[in-house]
């Protein structure tokens, strides 16, 4: 789903202010494409702290700590495209459709985000139309691409969870969610199982559907293409390091399952 953008009267972003899409390895030979929605934590000018302590926002409520480490790691090793997202998923989250009331949360954990309290219709479409579907619409382009260029894709996004979520701990430490897709999601999963000590789990913390996912219904289920949503524990990755380790290990997994794919 690709959606024009139009100039809003609101401006959101600063003319010297980042796109909210940052791309690497757009020329990767891999099969695979990595997307990672919640990999920044940048607020505009315009919001301020929206109302929230530094603390707050280098808490998991604003960003997927980790997260755009391992998927860098995994672009160099794949040699595959990845797609990130730098502004904070308060702001607007990435992952969740414009219309959704959990696309500009109003309370995240257990934090009330006061800059969300009372928007109307006009600033959601606008915080949309800037960063929301520029980045969408990136990745859009590239997938089209890809499809007129006769190339096969597999779509994998890569997310990190807490360890602990309103007082309740958390035991896994990887996640594999998926909704429609039964061949790279199962897979993937077995794989982790079998070659890894690692506490897997199938659609936990949490699962994919088209209210609480975007880029794995749109952009992957819609498309027909095998794809994946992976979650790390982010006490796990919270270093590059160990980001970096984390890497190896999906690399090789995902490798390994592709082949099993045919």
């Amino acid at each position: 789903m690709t959606r024009s953008v139009q100039a809003n009267a609101i401006a959101i972003l600063a003319e010297d202010e980042p796109h909210p899409l940052e791309a690497y390895n757009e020329n990767g030979s891999s099969d695979y494409v990595l997307i990672c929605e919640h990999a920044g934590r940048r607020i505009p000018r315009r919001y301020g702290d929206m109302g929230l302590s530094e603390e707050d926002l280098q808490r998991h409520i604003a960003w997927d700590i980790g997260a755009k480490d391992v998927a860098l790691e995994l672009s160099t090793l794949l040699d595959a495209p990845l797609f990130t997202q730098v502004y904070s998923r308060l702001v607007c989250d990435c992952n969740r459709r414009p219309d959704v009331a959990d696309f500009a949360p109003t309370r995240s954990e257990d934090t009330v985000i006061s800059a969300n309290l009372d928007l109307n219709e006009e600033e959601r479409k606008a915080r949309a139309d800037a960063i929301f579907w520029p980045f969408h619409n990136a990745v859009t382009a590239a997938l089209d691409a890809r499809a007129a260029a006769g190339r096969r894709t597999i779509l994998v996004t890569v997310h990190s969870f807490t360890p602990v979520f309103l007082g309740n701990s958390r035991p896994w430490e990887i996640g594999v969610l998926f909704n429609r897709d039964n061949v790279l999601s199962p897979a993937l999963a077995e794989w982790l199982k079998m070659n890894t000590a690692y506490c897997v789990g199938i659609n936990q913390p949490y699962s994919v559907g088209d209210d609480t996912d975007y880029a794995i219904p749109i952009h992957g289920e819609q498309r027909g293409l095998p794809c994946v949503e992976i979650e790390i524990r982010n006490d796990l990755i919270r270093t590059a390091p160990a980001a970096r380790e984390w890497g190896k290990v999906l690399a090789r997994a995902l490798r390994e399952t592709a082949v099993k794919l045919g």
